[in-house]
């Protein structure tokens, strides 16, 4: 594929190129480029003002600037003329070094100084509902456990099948599409790859999800807990790594091994252990995430999100879980976690965890739904985002894993979101302590 993105115009009859960075909290910021400029803007970068967006920025910054990534191009398949490309974020010629894209690459190059290729898979959970955010989008779906249900779904074909046409055309192979354990929720699985790609492909996932569903009169959420009642949004993420060289052979795999797991991926489970307090700060990153990870059990029966940290066999109430040889799953992410900094904090811990030869401690092959009660010694996770914040303040070699700036400025900005929140008032205060 040419990487002149000029070039790509007039053989794709593209007429607009949507240069977008991704920002602290998750936003996607863009501007909306016409063909005829694009030679200049690929060159030179789009301008943005960081202090605009999610960023630990002034007024009294330079531009900073949105540098094409043309190898990410995805040309709208709802819309073909136009292209959205992911871009770093650049000032004064050097990378801002707090963009989460820019932390992303920068991790995904320690790895394969390490002779290492990380390759993830995102699961990603969301709700349809309607356009004002109160309830969910069908009426009808109200069965007290509407997983799988096949009515519910195909009430929902027409958007869900033109994901999944769109998903298919960009040749992402998405294999399964299904009506998840919440009344209104839905989950779609594209194949994995690596690291960097499927950042790209979530972030753009959740735009396209969002475009698709405002199309047809509704609203996509990913929000974590939009339903007090009902399970909320995860997004799970596979993991594995593979060799650098060909990205054919899978370090993380030994057929000797009880779980098929090799030394190396013991190791990078143990950095995912060792840091999961801290990462839950990345991982769950706002206000409400902490009502999916502490909830109590939904009408369906369970929450399906971890409160602990452990990890076991192919057991879907832990944190982790290893389903098969070569991989494992971390099902502590939710549907806010920002698409690339999920993917780099994993990197992060991981690596980690092979440089110390990290164990993951004890697998543990209980339900912890029913029996969690019974394990005394694996910590707990957060129970707020303000908590969450100080795990990952007191997390030195995590922070500095992720570049202290990048960590100094996400600290900052939910800090003070979490201050934020907490000179809000709510009825829940007045009605418990009006009278006190």
């Amino acid at each position: 594929m040419s990487h002149d993105l000029a070039q790509l115009a007039k053989e794709r009859g593209i007429r607009y190129f949507m240069i977008s960075f991704t920002d602290l909290f998750g936003y996607q910021r863009a501007k909306l480029v016409p063909a005829a400029a694009i030679a200049d803007i690929q060159k030179d970068g789009a301008g943005f003002a960081g202090l605009a967006t999610w960023l630990d920025m002034t007024p009294a910054h330079p531009d900073m600037l949105g540098m094409a990534d043309p190898a990410g191009i995805i040309q709208l398949p709802w819309k073909k003329e136009v292209a959205w490309v992911p871009a770093d974020c650049a000032m004064e010629n050097k990378p801002v070094p707090q963009s989460p894209r820019v932390v992303l690459k920068t991790l995904v190059d320690r790895a394969a100084k390490l002779g290492l290729r990380v390759k993830t898979g995102v699961e990603c959970e969301f709700f349809l509902i309607n356009q004002d955010g109160t309830a969910i989008s069908d009426s009808k779906d109200q069965g007290s456990k509407p997983c799988y249900d096949q009515q519910a779904l195909m009430r929902r074909y027409d958007v869900i099948a033109e994901i999944c046409d769109y998903m298919l055309e960009l040749g992402w192979e998405p294999y399964q599409n299904d009506h998840e354990d919440a009344n209104g929720q839905f989950e779609m699985n594209w194949i994995f790859d690596d690291a960097l790609v499927t950042a790209d492909r979530h972030a753009f996932f959740k735009f396209m999800a969002r475009s698709v569903a405002e199309k047809h009169g509704m609203r996509a959420t990913f929000m974590p807990k939009p339903f007090p009642t009902l399970t909320g949004n995860g997004c799970h993420a596979h993991i594995s790594v593979w060799d650098a060289a060909t990205g054919k052979t899978n370090m993380f795999a030994d057929k000797t091994d009880e779980m098929g797991l090799s030394k190396q991926g013991y190791n990078f489970l143990g950095g995912i252990m060792k840091h999961a307090e801290a990462l839950a700060a990345i991982t769950n990153p706002t206000i409400n995430s902490y009502k999916r990870i502490n909830a109590p059990r939904t009408i369906s029966g369970a929450t399906w999100s971890p409160n602990s940290v452990t990890w076991t066999g192919n057991n879907r109430t832990h944190m982790v879980r290893v389903p098969g040889p070569g991989r494992f799953e971390l099902r502590l992410p939710d549907g806010a976690v920002n698409p690339y900094l999920l993917q780099a904090v994993i990197l992060a811990a991981g690596l980690d965890g092979i440089d110390n030869n990290c164990h993951p401690g004890k697998r543990y092959d209980i339900d912890m739904y029913q029996e969690g009660h019974t394990i005394t010694d694996a910590p707990k996770l957060p129970l707020n985002l303000l908590d969450a914040i100080r795990a990952f303040e007191k997390d030195q070699s995590l922070r500095e894993a992720l570049g202290t700036d990048f960590s100094s400025s996400y600290i900052k900005l939910k800090q003070r979101e979490w201050n934020s929140f907490s000179t809000h008032f709510t009825q829940w205060e007045l009605d418990n302590t009006l009278d006190i």
